[in-house]
């Protein structure tokens, strides 16, 4: 995301801490008719993906017998501490398992993180590299509340967030900084006012009830799950929740759970300019000349440069917008989640240095969630809401500014941006629940979790918090020495190896194994 987020858990009432206390009776004068474990899903071929999900067509069967796509719509509380009342539809989609029904494990749910990524449109997308947990499981995903399909938040419309986007993130002196604040506060009085009675309802603890009761109308006695990024930190706290339903689980690029608001920005800032040191001592070494710099400070240099240049001048981006420096810095972290993206990452600064923005805005766009047709999808309100519910702390400017020196210690480039991104909650209509989210579950069946080393988005020491954070035998942590947000989808065979052996035949890898 282009603001940095870390996180939480809610405190709980007596009354919502597991679903079947609730159907038992825990609040009185139960219906059984509201009794949701007992809905049945009416799976049908997938619609197009709609604007919120971020558009585009509906997703192409997977090779094989049972290759077709289903979608359904999962009813839930609209408040977890008020179950016999309003209820909310999540959008669910699976893809049921190739293999024999003898052989078959169960569900496996996929979460991708963001927030505010829609799993209904992103496990389409990467089925294929799914292909072998496939023949011993269904493949479900879900757009988690708040997203997507799922009750989705909304706040400005598109000319708006075009603006927004635009916005300088960096202010350098008094008018820069209360044109930011005007930004941020007017975006967040238009979700309060779009959004406001969801605002309250979208926090990780009741994202994992929801997904417990995927689980349970899904007919699985246990959650078998993939969670990728923000995925990982759901994944803990469901398993902090419901520690005995807790199955085959993996997590993959790991939020650190130990970490505050503060220091979890801070972490990023770190994570992203590694990521970038990677990114430029790559292109130097290649055997031709690399195009952008001739050393990795000569490359750094010339995108702090550039992106001077930008604050003073932006320049033509894709028509009518300019790009800014605030959408440079988007566009460049966004080329640092996948190596497969550097070379574009390396033709958007050859671009920009000749007076096009062309690339770097498509990258920045893909990021702040805009489809070529100018439509946004609702990632950034759905990721705003999720983690302002979820985090207690709120910024002041002047807290901002004497932090500054450690941002810009930690990152030069990415410094003062993810610095001021920690002004996004402070006029959120709703306090956040913690400091952190609570994961331990020292009775849960072993989590693998996956730490990669380059990994700009979710830094890799976070692994070892997190596995240490599960408890003692419950977080097993493998490293992948790589590049990029998360481990498994880079196609290396030694983690492939490991997260199938583990899902499909219950082989549990040795702690502190590393890959390759």
């Amino acid at each position: 995301m282009s603001r940095p987020f870390r996180l939480r858990a809610a405190a709980l009432s007596a009354c919502a801490l597991l679903l079947p206390a609730l159907l038992a009776g825990c609040a009185e004068g139960d219906d059984p008719a509201q009794d949701l474990t007992r809905q049945k899903l009416d799976w049908k071929a997938c619609p197009a993906p709609d604007e919120a999900q971020g558009g585009g067509a509906s997703p192409s069967p997977l090779a094989g017998a049972r290759g077709q796509w289903e979608c359904a719509t999962l009813k839930t509380p609209l408040d977890w501490d008020d179950p016999d009342g309003d209820t909310i539809g999540l959008a669910l989609i699976r893809v049921r398992t190739s293999g024999p029904e003898s052989e078959r494990i169960g569900s496996l749910l996929f979460n991708f993180g963001g927030p505010g990524g829609s799993g209904v449109t992103t496990l389409p997308a990467f089925g294929r590299e799914y292909a072998t947990l496939r023949t011993r499981y269904d493949l479900v995903s879900f757009d988690p509340r708040g997203v997507g399909r799922s009750a989705p938040v909304t706040c400005e419309d598109d000319q708006q967030l075009d603006e927004h986007f635009q916005q300088d993130g960096t202010p350098d002196d008094r008018a820069e900084r209360a044109e930011l604040l005007d930004s941020t506060k007017e975006f967040n009085e238009a979700c309060e006012d779009n959004s406001g009675r969801m605002l309250p309802r979208v926090r990780t603890t009741d994202a994992a009830r929801d997904l417990d009761l995927m689980r349970q109308v899904l007919g699985d006695d246990k959650l078998h799950y993939f969670g990728v990024s923000y995925g990982t930190e759901l994944g803990g706290v469901y398993a902090h929740l419901f520690p005995d339903k807790v199955g085959r689980a993996v997590f993959d690029a790991v939020v650190d759970p130990a970490l505050n608001y503060e220091q979890a920005s801070l972490g990023q800032a770190r994570g992203f300019q590694r990521a970038l040191d990677n990114y430029a001592e790559d292109c130097v070494s290649q055997v031709e000349e690399c195009p952008v710099g001739d050393s990795v400070q000569d490359v750094e240099n010339r995108i702090a440069k550039l992106l001077r240049d930008l604050d003073r001048r932006p320049i033509p981006g894709v028509f009518p917008r300019q790009l800014t420096e605030t959408m440079a810095t988007s566009g460049i972290a966004q080329a640092l989640y996948s190596k497969d993206f550097w070379a574009f990452l390396t033709d958007g600064l050859e671009q920009a240095y000749d007076g096009d923005g062309t690339i770097l805005m498509v990258l920045a766009d893909s990021m702040n969630g805009r489809g070529e047709n100018g439509e946004y999808s609702n990632l950034v309100p759905a990721n705003v809401a999720i983690n302002c519910a979820d985090a207690r702390p709120r910024y002041t400017p002047e807290d901002v500014e004497r932090l500054l020196p450690q941002f810009r210690k930690a990152s030069p480039l990415f410094g003062d941006f993810m610095a001021w991104g920690m002004i996004t909650c402070t006029d959120w209509a709703v306090p956040g629940a913690a400091d952190h989210p609570d994961v331990s579950a020292p009775d849960a069946a072993p989590i693998l979790v996956i730490g990669n080393t380059g990994d700009p988005a979710t830094p890799y020491e976070g692994a070892r918090s997190m596995a240490r954070a599960l408890g003692e035998g419950v977080g097993v942590e493998l490293t992948y020495d790589g590049e990029g947000h998360g481990a498994y989808n880079s196609d290396d065979r030694c983690v492939r190896n490991a997260v199938d052996g583990y899902l499909l035949d219950g082989k549990v890898p040795e702690a502190g194994e590393v890959c390759p």
